[in-house]
């Protein structure tokens, strides 16, 4: 059986599915539900400056990183004023480009990049985005678009630094259980445009950033490792970090983070003063968003958290007893709901022996496993997990979808749940089932979204 695709996710249908004779349906649609709230275009308009008055001669120019990166272009090219001058360069994930609407004039380049670990485009486009920022004015605006994965996206090693020791530590992060506010303490600190420089390689112009959050809190220092914004966090964190982890660095490089030399702008430095920062699209306004379609169709919604973090597996067994609880006690809530959390739970990755495949999957499909586990086949509970951004890990899936046959029918092929656990491969499970969700990239990303129907 090949895995089922979910419909575009920018494309919600109007008519909401029964929930009781379509549980994947409608929790599928409350998946769109979430992402359509957070798509920039629909959000842009109201935070957009005023542009350069012509007798100031000012520029406009647009820079920006993330998963979004190329929508939220899009979104500033068809609302800034067409007699205001616009240019800029952006930086996306490869394949997360949008199609350009009919119409739509090409005013922002916007170019590809890899993404969890970074890549030479990814460098030669944080160059370029430096260099284009250098000699402005105080007449002069700069537009940043802020989006997650734009810490991979837009890498500029420190001094002493190569893109491969970078590729390296990044890799080492991702696979340590570390989780983002960790991982981006280490990132700033080991960068030349992370952590506020970017900003400061602005001055003196005026810099407006429009951020989407897809991290716990919805702090923007941390979205993106906050290119243009205050970092609270210090070289000695980062070395905590580094050492907690047993992530090698070069020794210069660590002598250089001991000693304080490779410090961040922090808050109230000169280079910030009258600089803006608006938060466009958040995880808890889309899970509002999918409680809402939840209760429009007829059923209690309950949101636990949109900061919720820790290891994806046991986050899915804490979510399991909880709809267990539900579904055999009523408490704390009754039947039927819906149950949304959110956040970014990690996985860390287990060493495999030499020679065996490594796993595939990620964050969304890791909680599936493990909610799955214990679960158990609860009869009347249902489940989707899946990554806002469409692309769970580096996979081509989104997440995954549980229902109270899920281990039955993966035992009747011989598979046993829990060395797919033991391997990391969420995807290896799933697909087999017909389980994973595939919508292709959203353009957009408000982290983790995660949804349990008891029935």
């Amino acid at each position: 059986m090949t895995a089922a695709k979910t419909p575009a996710p920018n494309m919600p249908s109007n008519t909401i599915p029964d929930a009781a004779a379509q549980p994947r349906e409608f929790l599928e649609h409350l998946y769109r539900a979430a992402v359509t709230r957070a798509l920039p275009l629909e959000n842009t308009a109201r935070y957009l400056p005023q542009p350069p008055t012509k007798a100031s001669g000012g520029r406009t120019i647009v820079i920006g990183a993330g998963k979004a990166g190329g929508s939220m272009a899009q979104a500033v090219e068809a609302l800034w004023p067409a007699d205001a001058p616009l240019e800029g360069l952006v930086v996306t994930r490869y394949h997360h480009i949008p199609p350009r609407p009919e119409g739509l004039k090409r005013r922002i380049e916007i170019v590809e990049a890899a993404h969890p670990v970074p890549d030479a485009a990814g460098l030669a486009a944080a160059q370029r985005i430096l260099a284009m920022v250098q000699g402005l004015t105080e007449n002069d605006l700069v537009l940043c678009l802020i989006s997650g994965g734009g810490s991979a996206l837009l890498t500029l090693p420190a001094e002493g630094l190569t893109l491969e020791d970078k590729q390296r530590i990044n890799k080492a992060l991702l696979n340590s259980g570390a989780n983002i506010s960790e991982m981006n303490c280490v990132r700033k600190h080991l960068s030349r445009i992370k952590g506020g420089r970017l900003a400061a390689a602005c001055a003196p112009a005026r810099v407006v950033t429009l951020t989407i959050s897809d991290v716990p809190g919805d702090d923007p220092s941390i979205i993106a490792s906050g290119p243009t914004v205050p970092d609270a966090t210090s070289c000695a964190e980062a070395v905590a970090i580094l050492q907690r982890y047993g992530i090698e660095v070069p020794g210069a490089i660590m002598s250089l983070l001991e000693q304080g030399a490779l410090e961040t702008p922090k808050p109230g430095d000169a280079v910030f003063t009258g600089h803006e920062v608006h938060m466009i699209a958040t995880p808890q306004q889309s899970l509002e968003a999918a409680a809402a379609v939840a209760r429009a169709a007829g059923l209690q919604a309950w949101i636990l958290s949109d900061e919720m973090e820790g290891e994806s597996r046991e986050v899915g067994k804490v979510h399991a007893a909880l709809a267990r609880a539900v579904a055999l006690k009523g408490q704390p809530f009754s039947r039927p709901c819906v149950i949304l959390s959110g956040g970014e739970t990690t996985v860390t990755v287990k060493k495999q022996a030499e020679g065996t495949p490594r796993g595939r999957g990620g964050r969304a499909g890791e909680f599936c496993l493990g909610l799955a586990l214990a679960l158990q086949g609860q009869s009347g509970v249902y489940a989707l997990a899946a990554d806002t951004d469409g692309i769970d890990g580096v996979e081509d899936n989104a997440g995954a979808f549980v229902a109270p046959d899920t281990l039955q029918r993966a035992l009747a092929k011989g598979m046993k749940i829990d060395q797919y656990l033991d391997r990391n491969d969420a995807y290896g499970y799933f697909e087999p089932l017909g389980g994973l969700v595939i919508t292709g990239p959203t353009h957009t990303n408000v982290n983790d979204f995660r949804a349990l129907l008891v029935l």
